[in-house]
């Protein structure tokens, strides 16, 4: 299964591997589709694929850490 997400990074973990530990820890693997970088902020584009109950747990574990997660239908690249 596929799910295209939208993620905003608060300030304390734009230095932070987060993509990389949930897609270990969860057996997920993302696909950077688009994203934008600064000392302050991340905003990040994801093609996510995987079983759905470990999308959802990666999911939710990036919630957990208060990342911003929306979720997206439709053509991601625009």
């Amino acid at each position: 299964m596929k799910k295209r997400i939208k993620l905003t990074f608060p300030q304390h973990l734009v230095k932070e591997p987060v993509i990389f530990t949930m897609a270990k820890k969860y057996d997920v693997m993302p696909n950077i589709r688009r994203a934008r970088v600064t000392e302050t902020v991340g905003e990040m584009v994801l093609e996510l694929e995987g079983k759905d109950e470990n999308l959802e747990k990666g999911i939710q574990s990036l919630r957990d850490q208060g990342i911003n997660v929306e979720l997206i239908e439709g053509d991601i690249v625009e």
